[in-house]
């Protein structure tokens, strides 16, 4: 589940119990804000297009919303970012974790 698949114009959802609950630290959905990716799959008030950063100078360290790490970024690669607040960036590493980054370590690809 959560693939690229795009449900067809006008198709319709049934109710029909609880939904399966995204891994966070492998699906870029929040309660406020998913990939562009996952619409259709994922109900959010807001889907976004991610804007391609890099990490910039010494590895960088990658985090949950709890605060630990669980990836690293080594200079140079690419952050695919998704929302900007409060000086952290959130979003994923393509094809791999997602997760917070301080916003100050990132450059923003042209």
């Amino acid at each position: 589940m959560f693939e690229n698949q795009v449900p067809a114009l006008g198709a319709s959802f049934a109710l029909s119990g609880p939904a399966a609950k995204p891994d966070p630290a492998h699906v870029p959905v929040r309660g406020d804000v998913a990939h562009i990716r996952l619409a259709g799959q994922v109900f959010v008030p807001h889907y976004v297009v991610p804007m391609p950063h890099r990490a910039m100078g010494e590895t960088k360290v990658l985090r949950a919303p709890g605060g630990e790490a669980i990836a690293s970024l080594s200079s140079g690669a690419q952050f695919d970012v998704l929302d900007l607040a409060g000086g952290h960036a959130w979003g994923e590493i393509p094809g791999g974790m997602v997760g917070y980054i301080a916003a100050d370590q990132l450059e923003k690809l042209a």
